[in-house]
């Protein structure tokens, strides 16, 4: 008699033991499920904006209808969040090397992608802004985007401005950008970029001076 308490309780403990690892096993399931993911973890829907490297061929008949002014060029200066970063230029053939462009400053940067409503529709303010007399250069960044549909996209708007296209994710890294668009950057006379906050799209040329003043005096 007195063995059998002794095998009910085994088989209980055991019980116990098993549903304890379940629980345990749909623990770990659930919290590796919500827990937050790094770029290289991302969802992968996010990487479907990036378009796979066109080459210049395919992309000449589209730079010469957008008729996109030469992107620019410096000579380097002091180093800064952008010393070494190299970016393809949208406009025409070549590399921008963002590094030496902004060392002379001021300028403004404006981070952009075509599928971006937000973006597209700052684009015009950007145009009137830097058609001002006394406007700092302005330069576009193509980022997370297909060079083809950006390229139609500012020939359809006729926005006539410097533009580079990043499809390495290396100006996100060198800037620390958040994975949302658009995003603007006054660089100040020393080469220092300085993200305009809170990041709200320009509606009107004013507030595009108005950032410019405020955060890269003269």
């Amino acid at each position: 008699m007195s063995g059998h308490p002794q095998a009910a309780r085994t088989g209980a403990g055991r019980a116990e033991i098993v549903s304890t690892v379940l629980v345990l096993l749909l623990v770990g399931l659930a919290v590796f499920a919500l827990w937050p993911r790094g770029a290289d973890q991302a969802d992968p829907t996010a990487t479907q904006r990036v378009a796979v490297p066109v080459g210049d061929a395919e992309l000449a008949p589209l730079r010469a209808a957008a008729g996109l002014p030469p992107c620019p060029t410096g000579a380097g200066g002091p180093g800064g969040p952008l010393d070494g970063v190299t970016v393809g230029c949208l406009g025409a053939a070549g590399e921008v090397d963002l590094g030496a462009v902004t060392a002379g400053g001021p300028m403004l940067i404006n981070l952009w992608a075509s599928w971006c409503a937000p973006c597209v529709e700052e684009l015009p303010v950007l145009a009137e802004y830097a058609a001002r007399p006394g406007a700092v250069p302005v330069l576009l960044i193509d980022l997370d985007d297909d060079p083809r549909a950006a390229l139609r996209l500012l020939d359809d708007l006729d926005i006539a401005l410097p533009s580079a296209v990043d499809q390495g994710n290396a100006v996100r890294l060198a800037l620390d950008v958040p994975p949302s668009l658009p995003y603007t950057y006054v660089v100040d006379g020393g080469g220092r970029p300085t993200r305009v906050d809170p990041p709200v799209p320009f509606r009107t040329a004013d507030a595009v001076a108005a950032a410019v003043a405020e955060l890269s005096p003269r």
